[in-house]
């Protein structure tokens, strides 16, 4: 076993042949163990992209049952007119056409689309507005919210009616989201967000979890400690350990392959495995009542819109909609900057913004037509899961998106998700919040973090964006205009940490004087991650942003697109088509650091199949 300070592993497909250039010669002699396994032998085969697709289900599964779980306990008992089993398997079908469509021709970054927090802040302030709860706080000073009992409490047409609304907010805001995108307004004020406005808002995202954290783990602190410890001995103490690679290795890998990081690249699945069991042998597996199905769930269903009932569009709906949308395209954006960053790839251009946030608006308007009352976006738990196993690939999310699809088809399947125990979901939430938190923090260094502008901003962003949600959350007296949409919609924005954090920092940013340098960005290149991008060359940097272009397949239609929606395809002028069309499947360079050269052609062939 070797160890070795951790690289990123690039494990992205490239071209439609999944092929990849082999390493420069001179960094494998300049320290042999200092790439894995997997960067060495490109895309990874089947059996480890299942094992790693599977983790990231794991990861998904966390948010999915933390996400309607937190909703469902404002219900009173009999308060939903449907299975649980049902409603999961709704949202994880609408997860997997989601992320399908994204890693195809969205971003076309590995990302997994799941159920996201930016969605249940303005669906607790929908359903709590019209429906008087009782809030209680246990020993770890988490807020849990209780029906109300009284003789004025409202019958259950009400909270069925709210459940309406709430499902009328997810597809105004898919279909808000999908306008956006479509006119590429996100895109391009991207462009204008540095790394003080990435980074504060990373951090953010990584915080703002932390009292659902505390929730679930609270259940038994015994189990969320021991799957914390295991996850971080997998990743960090045991990630450099190499194992033979023989089990694993496909079969066009040459020989000089070395060893696999196993426990670094499994290091959620096993340690989630090891302590599922456990709390089983000592029946600690209690499926949470609000999750509990009534009746023994299905074995197939076919999700559609008329099951239970149309979404309910009403003015609150309306605004806790866009409250919703601007939301999730600010955590989107911060997600799409981050896997780019952990991949190695320049940051997104304009036009793989606007697909992506496109698609995710069309996987929102399916989730909230298929009744769920969470939509989907980027996760930054799945980002986060990339980084602590420093490996992502399209490969491995389009086997994530058919597990979804499969598991959203059988509602028994589904609901077997729901049997985790709680602090384990609790415990991978913390730690891959944690990953994120750190990403955040490391991003710093790209700007001038001396600077008193600097120091001003990013204090000042992150501060406020965690103050003014508590701030409102434990306000005597609730916010209120005397106009019922306009309430949902203040109550709903100035308690979204992410969207406080990206609003913030867009805004000071881009008003407080202060040089390109200063700012973290290079001379030419308006980008948030341009001082990591300085040490690619030209050329490498050009082949790099095509990874973000069409499938081939699709190219031939960008001509046919309106000219309004041209912003989907890449113009003629971005670097990336400088050099006539996309590149051929295996030309891209390795985008590992010091890796940018292109290898030569006689090595391309030779890893094309014939």
């Amino acid at each position: 076993m070797s160890r070795s300070h951790p690289q990123t592993i690039q494990l992205r497909s490239v071209g439609s042949q999944q092929t990849r250039a082999p390493l420069s010669p001179q960094i494998a002699v300049q320290n042999p163990s200092s790439h894995s396994w997997a960067s060495l032998s490109g895309p990874p085969p089947w059996g480890l992209g299942c094992l790693l697709a599977l983790q990231h289900i794991l990861v998904l599964a966390s948010l999915l049952c933390a996400s309607h779980l937190l909703l469902l306990r404002s219900l009173p008992p009999g308060g939903l007119s449907y299975s649980p089993a049902h409603l999961l398997a709704s949202s994880l079908f609408a997860c997997g056409v989601s992320t399908i469509l994204q890693t195809w021709m969205g971003s076309r970054l590995p990302l997994v689309q799941a159920p996201s927090f930016e969605f249940l802040v303005p669906a607790l302030v929908l359903t709590n507005q019209k429906l008087p709860l009782a809030i209680q706080t246990p020993g770890n000073s988490s807020h849990v919210l209780h029906p109300c009992e009284g003789p004025g409490c409202h019958s259950l047409e009400l909270w069925t009616t709210s459940l309406q609304e709430v499902s009328g907010a997810v597809v105004v805001s898919g279909l808000l989201q999908g306008t956006l995108g479509l006119l590429g307004a996100p895109g391009h004020l991207f462009l204008h967000c540095g790394p003080l406005v990435l980074a504060p808002s990373l951090v953010v995202a990584g915080l703002s979890a932390h009292r659902e954290v505390a929730l679930f783990c609270s259940g038994h602190w015994g189990l969320a400690l021991l799957l914390i410890l295991l996850m971080v001995v997998c990743s960090q103490h045991l990630g450099s350990c190499q194992l033979p690679p023989c089990p694993w290795r496909p079969a066009s890998t040459s020989s000089t392959c070395t060893g696999i990081p196993a426990f670094r690249l499994l290091s959620v699945l096993v340690p989630v495995a090891s302590v599922w069991i456990i709390s089983a042998l000592l029946s600690l597996s209690v499926i949470p009542l609000e999750l509990s199905a009534p009746t023994e769930a299905p074995w197939f269903w076919l999700p559609h819109p008329t099951e239970w009932v149309w979404p309910l569009l009403t003015p609150r709906a309306l605004a806790a909609g866009i409250s919703m949308a601007l939301a999730t395209s600010i955590s989107s954006l911060g997600c799409y900057a981050l896997c780019g960053w952990l991949l190695h790839l320049p940051s997104p251009p304009p036009h793989a913004c606007s697909r992506g946030l496109s698609l995710e608006g069309l996987g929102s308007v399916l989730a909230g037509l298929l009744g769920s009352p969470i939509g989907t976006a980027s996760s930054f738990p799945n980002v986060g899961t990339v980084s602590l196993i420093q490996a992502g690939s399209q490969r491995v999310a389009h086997l994530v998106g058919l597990l979804c699809v499969g598991l959203g088809l059988s509602p028994r399947l589904a609901h077997f998700l729901t049997t985790i125990p709680l602090p384990v979901l609790g415990g991978v939430l913390g730690v891959t919040q944690a990953v994120v938190l750190s990403t955040g923090f490391s991003n710093f260094h790209l700007a001038d973090i001396d600077s008193g502008r600097n120091v001003f901003i990013v204090g000042f962003t992150i501060f406020m964006a965690l103050l003014l949600p508590r701030w409102l959350r434990e306000a005597p007296v609730l916010l209120s205009t005397g106009w019922s949409p306009l309430d949902v919609l203040l109550r709903s924005l100035l308690t979204e940490h992410i969207f406080l954090a990206g609003l913030l920092g867009f805004l000071l940013e881009n008003t407080i004087p202060g040089t390109r340098l200063e700012r973290g960005l290079g001379q030419g290149l308006p980008s948030p991650f341009t001082a990591q991008e300085a040490w690619m060359p030209q050329n490498s940097r050009e082949k790099a942003l095509q990874e973000y272009e069409l499938p081939f397949s699709l190219q031939n239609l960008c001509p046919c697109i309106p000219q309004l929606a041209r912003c989907l395809c890449p113009r003629p002028e971005d670097p990336g088509n400088e050099e006539g069309g996309p590149a051929e499947p295996g030309e891209t360079a390795d985008l590992l650091p010091g890796l940018g050269e292109q290898c030569p052609r006689s090595s391309r062939e030779e890893l094309r199949p014939h």
